[in-house]
Formats: structure tokens, sequence, C-alpha cells
């Protein structure tokens, strides 16, 4: 387990008073296969499977996490002919987005097992008190012993509203810390925890290892504080990545949740060329 001494002998590097090498010079080697979450091009997942794995796949991408299963199906299709089609393409079918409910639980668990995945996450869950998210953790629990007998990892993805205080009380640390983390990890939401008023590594230092899995999104800078391609704006994505093995990550997933400046297959080059040009 990594401690805060091992924690704060990481970061010291970055203290502009005990730099070996600037920050700037930080160049990793590959973290994980290049992924990306298919939410980002949904319409034309929705318009064409086949064709849009097929462009996916040409940009450089290598893994996917899945953002449409429902009633049994993923994008209109049977687990194992989407995993298939996925793999066709040369690309893993690694994750999904999914509603997990206990009502719905014997079956998901059964129909992404079919599907090949590595992993399934829940995409938000809402609670109004302190109570409710307590809840939560107990039914993420559960469900995280549903998936690991599918030999499948059940995660959590965070948006900013998880960091608003409830009775001085942070939600998502609730969460982190209610969930048996040998069967619950976090997908961290890198765009989404800066949007909340935190930074990733804040909480890599509070709860190391928790984070095996991330949206990579960027920030603009300006006005709203909206969506943006990978380094095109103000999220210090080499502080994140060179604490890649405090947060606990295995892999990950470029998101864009909606594409303003440029057409979502132009806008997914671009991300990637960042993290490949970065070595990310």
């Amino acid at each position: 387990m990594t401690t805060r001494r091992k924690f704060i002998k990481k970061t010291s590097l970055l203290t502009a008073g005990s730099l070996i090498l600037p920050l700037s010079s930080f160049k990793p080697a590959k973290s994980a296969p290049y992924g990306l979450i298919l939410y980002t091009v949904r319409d034309a997942m929705d318009k064409d499977v086949m064709g849009t794995l097929e462009k996916v796949a040409s940009v450089g991408y290598e893994t996917v996490e899945a953002a449409n299963y429902s009633n049994g199906l993923f994008y209109g299709m049977k687990p194992a002919a989407f995993r298939k089609a996925v793999e066709s393409f040369g690309m893993t079918l690694l994750s999904s987005h999914h509603g997990v409910t206990d009502e719905n639980l014997e079956r998901t668990a059964r129909d992404t097992a079919e599907a090949g995945l590595k992993y399934v996450v829940k995409s938000s869950y809402h609670g109004e008190t302190i109570d409710d998210y307590k809840r939560g953790a107990e039914s993420f629990n559960r469900f995280g012993e549903a998936f690991q007998r599918e030999g499948i990892r059940f995660g959590y993805h965070n948006h900013a509203f998880e960091f608003e205080k409830i009775d001085d009380i942070i939600p998502y640390d609730v969460l982190l810390e209610n969930t048996d983390p040998s069967l619950v990890c976090m997908e961290l939401d890198l765009y989404w925890i800066k949007k909340g008023g935190f930074e990733p590594w804040e909480y890599f230092d509070k709860y190391p290892g928790r984070f095996e899995l991330w949206h990579v999104k960027d920030m603009k800078e300006k006005g709203k504080q909206e969506f943006t391609e990978v380094g095109n704006g103000i999220i210090d994505f080499k502080k994140i990545f060179f604490l890649k093995d405090l947060a606990g990550m295995k892999n990950y997933f470029v998101e864009e949740d909606n594409c303003k400046d440029y057409p979502p297959f132009e806008s997914i080059k671009i991300s990637l060329d960042y993290l490949k040009n970065m070595g990310f």
C-alpha cells in the first residue's frame, strides 16, 4: 500500500525547491492502452455501430468503454456480438457504464460477463443526505460482490455534485470511506473533480490506490469552464499522470461530453495526438 511518506517523496519532486528535473521535461512511459468512452461519439454510434467502431480504431484507440447498455443489449446487439464487433477492429471492449440497480443486478452481471468486460461502472448516484450516500455505498459493495463472482470489477464514476458538502461533509468521501476497496474502485473524471473544486492529486493522497479508471477530459480556462479537447485546456495532465501509480490507475478513457469546437471524430483525434505526444 502506498503510504503518505511515499506520496510526499514523490510529490517533493514537483516543488520548486527540490526539482531534480523540471516537470516540463517529464515524459512517462505509456501508462495504459489508449481508451475512448463511446459516449463521445454517441450520435454516430446510434446511426452506424460498425462504421463508428471502424473510425474509432482508425484514429488509434485500443480500448473502448460502452455507454448504451439497455435490456440486455449493447447498442442493440447481444453482448457477445458487440464484443466481437469491437474486437473485429483490433480493439478491446474493456468497460461499460450501466445503470446498475438491485433489481437488474443479476441480469446485468450475466450480460456483462458474456460481453467479456473487465469493468462495469455506475455512471452516477444522486443522494440528498449523507445517509443516502452511506446507503449508496452499501449498495455499491453488494454490486461489487455480484460482479466479482463473474470476474468483473465494479466502479463508480463521479460528477461535480458529489463534492458539494452536505452537513459539512463531502459525499464523495462518504462513498470512498464506506466502500470496500476489494469490491469497488473509482473511475475518476478529471474534469468533474476540478469542476467540483478539487485537484485529482488531493484525492490520490487521501485515498491512494482507489482510482483504477480515469476519464481524461480537459477544461476551458474562461467562461463556463466548458469541455475541450485533451491538451487544449487548463488541467495539469503532466502532474496527474506523474502520480498515476499512487492513484492506482490501470486504464483510462478519453471523453468529451459535448464537442463544440470540433466534430467528434476530429476531437477524439486531437485528444489522442496529445496523449501520444506526451507519452501518456
